[in-house]
This record gives structure tokens, sequence and C-alpha cells, in this order.
């Protein structure tokens, strides 16, 4: 080797070393610092009480997010054009989001639900545009309701935060909406006490709020009776039917008919 070749090499390695160095440091440095971006956010979610279905992926899309943008860097580092990479990434990524569009919508509305978590496990329901049932489980994707039959309803999450979401029973106490037909000849006032006192019978009935019993409307075969006695949400529909069954017994043995659709017919003589 002679002299030229050594000068070269050592022109190279000057030029070229302190590139290399500084790439090296530079990727174990940023390693390391993503590292612990990644651990923190993974600490602040699991304090913030996020869904553990949702802090892998998420901690992971964040890491590898950053590495990407760190290998991009360094290679900036080398006068390597990154601008061409950054346009296949994007391409790819926009390519990727448009087939998958409507999945990458549910998930971020599961991530949504885990995250301020309109309703829990256990909670009774109406979502999804009409859907009530039990909330059996939140998932990334759907919201699995589990109904009074035991069917199992499986709502997109996407459709959730689309729609109303109604917590039946998100207070710990809810009112039940119940509604009674008397005939227009039977006693008003005899009929609120039976309701009432079939309230006060209930062993799911909380005695505050009082219960109380008011005439909601005049209908074409009735009068129609409203009542709202509170309860526990989990008795909510032991308290409905405890109450419908109950009352019509009642009504019964008081004597207050319950009306049906009717017409009276009136014939007049021709003059």
């Amino acid at each position: 080797m002679d002299f030229l070749d050594v000068d070269k090499l050592a022109g190279l390695a000057t030029e070229y070393l302190p590139k290399v160095v500084g790439a090296l440091l530079t990727l174990v440095i940023g390693f390391w610092i993503i590292g612990r971006i990644t651990h923190a956010i993974s600490n602040g979610m699991n304090r913030r009480g996020i869904d553990e279905t949702v802090r892998p992926f998420l901690t992971s899309l964040v890491n590898v997010g950053m590495k990407i943008m760190l290998l991009l860097a360094v290679a900036g580092m080398f006068g390597i054009e990154t601008t061409s990479f950054v346009a296949i990434f994007g391409a790819l990524a926009f390519a990727v989001g448009l087939a998958l569009q409507g999945s990458l919508g549910h998930f971020a509305s599961g991530v949504l639900l885990l995250t301020f978590r309109p309703y829990k496990v256990g909670d009774l329901v109406t979502i999804g545009g009409g859907q009530t049932g039990t909330v059996e489980s939140i998932q990334v994707f759907n919201t699995i309701l589990a109904t009074l039959d035991n069917k199992r309803i499986i709502v997109p999450n996407g459709v959730v935060t689309s729609n109303v979401m109604t917590n039946i029973s998100g207070q710990g106490i809810i009112g039940v909406e119940l509604t009674f037909g008397i005939s227009y000849h039977d006693s008003i006032d005899l009929a609120r006490e039976i309701i009432l006192q079939v309230g006060k019978d209930c062993p799911y009935i909380l005695n505050d709020p009082a219960q109380g019993v008011v005439v909601a409307s005049w209908g074409d075969s009735s009068v129609n009776l409203a009542s709202r006695p509170f309860c526990k949400s989990e008795d909510y529909w032991n308290t409905f039917f405890y109450m419908n069954e109950h009352v019509k017994k009642a009504f019964d043995k008081g004597g207050i008919s319950i009306p049906f659709p009717q017409l009276d017919v009136h014939t007049f003589p021709k003059a």
C-alpha cells in the first residue's frame, strides 16, 4: 500500500469517523430516551386507569413511531436523503388508513370509551341507537351487552360514540317509570292508595326519594296513572316486574278494573 492510499484512507476516516461515532451515540442515547418515554407513558395510562388491552398497543405505537423518526434522523447524519423515505412511509400510512378506516374508527372510539368511561362493566345501558342491556365487556373494537333474555349483543364502538349513550344505572339508584291505566268509572284516590301500598310492600323500592302517583293523561279508554319508585340500579328489572304483577293483583282485589280499547256506538231514530 502506497502513501497515497494511506492518505486517502486517513481522509475518509477523518471525514466519516465522527459521523459514525455521532450516529452510534445518537442511536444509543435515542433508544434509551425512547424507552424512558414509553415507560412514563405506560405508567401514566396505568394511573389513569386505561384498560390493559389498550395500553400495550398505544405504548408500542408510540415506541415504534419514535424509533422510525430516530432512524431517519441518523440516516440524515450520513447525508442520506430522507425525503423519499418519508414520502414512502406517508403513502403506506395513507393506504393502510384507507383500507382499515372502519376498524381504525372503531378502535379510536374504543380508546375514548376506555379512557373516559361513560359506562363500565355491569352497568345497564342503552347504546348503539337503541340496544339495551348490561355491559358484559368493553373491548378495543366492540362493546358486548347481555340482554335480559340472555342474548349477546356486540355493538361496534364507532356506532356507540356516534349515537346517544344512556347509562341507566350509572347513578347508583334509578327511577322505574310505570304507568297503570284504570277505568273512567274507578276511583283515582283508591287506585293511588293501592299503588302506593304495593310500593311499600316491594322489597326493592327505596323510601327516599318517596314514591308518588299522579294522573299522567286521559286516554281514549283509560285514566293513566304514572308512578316512579326509586330502587338500586341492580334491582331495576326486579322492581319493574314486581310492581306490574302485584299492582294488577291488588287492583283485582280492590275492584279496580283494567280498561281495554272499546267503542261506544249511539244510534238515533230517524226524524
